[in-house]
């Protein structure tokens, strides 16, 4: 698996890595939302000058500019809920992308530690032989990225496979590289210390989908 670290060198990405990770600063739910958005534009941006472009000749006003345009299909695909906003922010970027998403969630049958990934709800386009960017912001043990890959995976080959998170844990991209192809990509923000006893990513951030939407049952 190819391993892209995107915050080794001070930028504004950064700055929103700081202020989302803030315990006074993620109150804010509307700014929580809005600066995981621009962390997936900047996180786009990054991922795009990997792909396959094409020369044009475009018309302007006043002659002839000979120039490159995307020729990869892109698809975006999400995990619901926590990954919307994340998704919002790739959107803005690949502004012609078909769009995706899919449930997981951790299940505790028996109310302890333990869970199961549990992927149920799917709702994507074709992207056989296009570049298929999952997208989820936080990479904790790997088990939702993994389950849900597999279950997109039974019967479309993408022609490349990017995965985006906006925070790691290393368990967590052990697990990727144990269980994912190689010609995988994985884009990553902010790679943190490691998983807590309940397997939460520690310093981390707290629940990215509770932060952005409010909390649930």
């Amino acid at each position: 698996m190819h391993i892209h670290y995107i915050s080794e060198h001070n930028s504004i990405l950064n700055h929103f890595l700081a202020q989302i990770r803030d315990i006074y600063v993620q109150k804010d739910s509307m700014r929580f939302r809005k600066n995981i958005e621009r962390i997936g534009e900047i996180m786009a941006y990054e991922l795009s000058k990997t792909l396959q472009y094409k020369a044009v000749d475009v018309q302007t006003p006043l002659g002839i500019k000979h120039t490159t345009t995307i020729a990869d299909t892109v698809v975006l695909c999400s995990i619901l809920r926590a990954g919307l906003a994340l998704h919002q922010g790739f959107m803005n970027i690949f502004d012609n992308a078909e769009n995706g998403f899919v449930s997981a969630f951790r299940h505790h049958p028996n109310q302890d530690n333990y869970f199961e990934i549990k992927v149920e709800y799917q709702a994507a386009p074709s992207f056989e032989s296009k570049n298929l960017i999952l997208i989820d912001p936080m990479l904790a043990t790997g088990q939702s990225m993994v389950a849900v890959l597999h279950k997109l995976l039974l019967e479309q080959k993408p022609k490349e496979i990017h995965l985006a998170v906006v925070i790691a844990a290393p368990e967590g991209i052990a697990y990727l590289e144990q269980h994912l192809p190689e010609n995988c990509h994985l884009w990553v923000a902010a790679l943190d210390e490691k998983l807590n006893e309940k397997n939460y990513i520690i310093p981390g951030l707290g629940d990215a989908g509770d932060l952005a939407y409010g909390s649930k049952l």
